[in-house]
């Protein structure tokens, strides 16, 4: 068992809590909506963590905007950013209340022309000089919005986001640091990559799915044959996807400065493995000597159809060598590039020879502890709990 886990912890949490301003810097690779409130109690304790998001989404709202503008997608990186955001009174509680409002009908050309205008309440609401700044942006988005734009339940939130990448040469960096600011986020909140790119897998039956909300599960059936193998491609036929998804510098320093490398619950391929898949990101990753921890989601994720706990780990591992292979290929008794296993088995049922294996054979130490929240709710940890042993193991 770490040291952390063992002695010290409640001394070390308690001067997280009272200086977060100082906290370490825990680096997650996740989709927007599965740390949503963990990034609420884990700005308790840190104002440093690190939170690269996938920009890959390509269904609801946001297949809008890309569909319009050619542009990766931003609904995960102003989820998380939200949910980091400082709502108390020395914070911006007004710039996070227009961020998060969703235009509804009957008046959604309205209430646009309303914020283009600054007479909409809740752009009146914020004080300058961040209002301009704020209405600049809705501008920048509806002097570009194409016609037959459909507007409704668009997140207003994502139409800023969308009108600052347009003006930042049709970078993502500059204004998710700028949005961050805006509403005071306690922490830094990047997507992988800024490149209009979709995921592809193939399935073990042969069959290929291009798109993300195509094989999720959630807004089309289910897939009704396991994933083999996932990549990066793009619209046209000659894009260098490896090359076009290259990360940028301050990416790389971003994973150079972590303190902790968490794979955290969320959707396997969708929200995890595809986070790897951005050229730069595993050489990275590997130069950075700090501990990588992988924290299994609970419940049913549709995109591990076929596969247990052992696959789910030699298939992140794959990745992680740059070397991906698909759960078939992997040689289970490979070492591997996680160092912990973090998990409660009485929220999540392993056998004892698929720990051996992760365990004896692939070199991963186990850390069983528990994560279960007071609820009766299963299917999610307790998110103080799993703070804490993250926190304990920095």
């Amino acid at each position: 068992m770490p040291r952390a886990l063992v002695r010290g912890q409640d001394l070390r949490l308690a001067r997280y809590r009272k200086a977060p301003e100082l906290g370490p810097k825990i680096l997650f690779f996740s989709g927007g909506t599965a740390l949503r409130r963990f990034s609420e109690v884990l700005a308790n304790y840190t104002h440093n963590s690190i939170h690269l998001v996938t920009p890959f989404d390509s269904g609801g709202s946001s297949a809008e905007l890309r569909r319009a503008f050619s542009m990766p997608a931003v609904g995960d990186l102003r989820a998380r950013l939200l949910s980091l955001a400082d709502d108390s009174v020395t914070g911006h509680p007004e710039v996070a209340a227009l961020f998060s409002h969703r235009l509804a009908a009957p008046t959604l050309v309205q209430d646009l022309k309303a914020l283009v205008s600054a007479r909409h309440s809740l752009l009146k609401a914020i004080a300058e000089p961040m209002r301009s700044l704020i209405q600049s942006y809705i501008a920048a988005f509806y002097k570009h919005m194409p016609a037959d734009f459909d507007l409704a339940g668009a997140s207003v939130g994502n139409l800023i986001l969308t009108g600052g990448y347009l003006i930042h040469n049709r970078s993502l960096d500059p204004i998710a640091f700028l949005f961050g600011q805006l509403i005071k986020t306690r922490g830094t909140v990047r997507t992988t990559t800024d490149a209009d790119l979709q995921l592809e897998v193939l399935l073990k039956n042969g069959r290929t799915i291009t798109g993300q909300h195509r094989f999720t599960g959630k807004e089309t059936a289910s897939i009704d044959s396991p994933i083999q193998s996932i990549k990066l491609t793009g619209e046209a036929d000659d894009i260098d996807t490896r090359d076009a998804s290259k990360v940028c510098k301050e990416t790389r320093t971003l994973i150079d400065s972590a303190e902790l490398l968490v794979f955290p619950p969320g959707s396997f391929y969708s929200s995890v493995i595809a986070n790897l898949l951005p050229n730069g990101i595993t050489k990275a990753l590997n130069k950075n000597p700090v501990p990588k921890v992988y924290v299994p989601s609970l419940g049913t994720d549709l995109e591990t159809l076929g596969m247990n706990l052992v696959d789910q780990i030699q298939v992140l591992n794959a990745h992680l060598s740059g070397k991906p292979q698909t759960k078939d290929s992997a040689p289970k008794t490979a070492r591997c590039s996680i160092d912990f296993l973090l998990f409660d088995s009485q929220l999540l049922s392993v056998s004892t020879e698929q720990l051996d294996s992760i365990c004896n054979k692939m070199g991963v130490q186990i850390i069983d502890i528990d994560l279960a929240p007071d609820n009766a709710d299963l299917d999610r940890y307790d998110d103080v709990k799993l703070a804490e042993a993250l926190l304990g193991l920095t």
